[in-house]
């Protein structure tokens, strides 16, 4: 903990370290406490919002559910600014920027510059962070890069369906360094990278590139290229959860995942209500992978009382938390298709397919391991995650 410190502060721009440590920490724990009071009065708004700005991409990614097929889909300027002020007036201060790329969408640096109280997180696969973007991103001082790297040289490339994918996202980090952002990687694990990315020696390298902070999560098999045969064994599941148990007190890395509690249980962010996601053409959906909706933010003057009222939502959260304590994607996606029909919710994902992309699918092992739980031994991660983020009553 002391040495990840010590690199915070030698590698950061104060200024940035500063920004980060109030907005996203004493402003994401408000943020929390705020969900959590809204709960208790039996009113539903999420502590953290997530927004896919655009569909555009320059990467064709195995598992994406994003459609880049169809003509390019970006949110409206002024949707997105009404959006997060009215998100703002709720106390949700944390907002994650998804595509498709964020970096491609053509107001991303306006929405920093015009919500500076504000905190994001860009989900970008790297390849467009230039000197430049750097720079601009260190000017505004409000957004953290969350670089995808989905494995090494030859796995990057197929998995990212690009050429040189891997070097031209190490790059990417080597700007973030130089303008001294804070960093992060995100790698979703799978059976073809799951022994190059869930090392001590590829979390030790990180820290070597300017890394400050390291988020692995599950593949899911979804959209129009699924490749369900990259799922994760569930042997690999709970080596993968004792590895990161593991790591934490031996690397100055934050490692990140969201999708277990303090004692080991399986989580589902969307089941709690802690988070929900709006998809490029407006779509409220539960969370990014479940493309359905039924509400849309397009000339919505009341973003609290869409929340609120949102029967949709509200089912889901109570299906999700009933079905599975993991994901429903990989847990139950015959009951999920069940749910969805019985909903009579719209397919939101730009393809008009996800319905019988989810007829395809099978049952897969997810986080989700009764009997098999690994709790966590760290103290800074039990507290955190004792008070940050635990479930919340979703589980009875």
């Amino acid at each position: 903990m002391l040495s990840l410190i010590y690199r915070m502060v030698r590698e950061i721009d104060p200024r940035l370290l500063a920004t980060c440590a109030w907005n996203l920490g004493v402003g994401g724990l408000r943020s929390v406490r705020a969900f959590e009071r809204r709960r208790r009065q039996g009113m539903s708004f999420p502590a953290f919002l997530f927004l896919s700005l655009t569909s555009r991409c320059n990467l064709r990614c195995q598992g994406c559910w994003m459609s880049t097929q169809a003509s390019p889909q970006d949110l409206d300027l002024a949707a997105v600014d009404d959006l997060i002020r009215q998100a703002r007036r709720e106390g949700c201060r944390f907002f994650g920027l998804l595509g498709g790329e964020p970096l491609l969408y053509p107001h991303l640096f306006e929405v920093l510059g015009r919500h500076r109280g504000c905190y994001f997180q860009l989900f970008t696969n790297g390849t467009l962070l230039t000197a430049d973007v750097a720079a601009e991103l260190r000017r505004l001082g409000n957004a953290t890069p969350l670089v995808s790297i989905e494995g090494l040289d030859r796995v990057s490339d197929e998995r990212r369906g690009g050429r040189g994918v891997f070097a031209r996202s190490i790059e990417g980090l080597e700007q973030c360094r130089r303008h001294k952002l804070f960093t992060g990687v995100a790698t979703s694990v799978c059976q073809s990278n799951f022994h190059e990315v869930a090392t001590e020696e590829f979390a030790r390298a990180l820290c070597g590139r300017g890394v400050h902070y390291l988020w692995y999560y599950l593949y899911r098999p979804v959209g129009a290229d699924p490749a369900p045969e990259l799922c994760l064994s569930r042997e690999q599941i709970v080596a993968l959860r004792r590895f990161m148990v593991n790591l934490r007190p031996r690397v100055p890395l934050i490692i990140v995942d969201a999708y277990w509690d303090h004692e080991g249980r399986a989580l589902c962010p969307a089941a709690t209500g802690i988070s929900h996601h709006i998809g490029p053409w407006g779509d409220v959906e539960p969370c990014p992978p479940v493309q359905f909706a039924c509400e849309n933010i397009r000339g919505c003057p009341d973003l609290k009382g869409l929340m609120q009222e949102s029967a949709f939502l509200a089912g889901f959260r109570r299906f999700a938390a009933s079905a599975t304590r993991g994901c429903v994607l990989l847990d139950c996606p015959d009951k999920l298709l069940g749910f969805i029909r019985a909903q009579g919710a719209r397919d939101s994902s730009g393809r008009e397919t996800a319905l019988a992309e989810i007829e395809r699918m099978s049952c897969r092992p997810s986080h989700h391991m009764p009997g098999q739980e690994v709790p966590e031994t760290h103290w800074a991660y039990r507290f955190a995650k004792r008070h940050w983020f635990f479930g919340f009553g979703a589980y009875g």
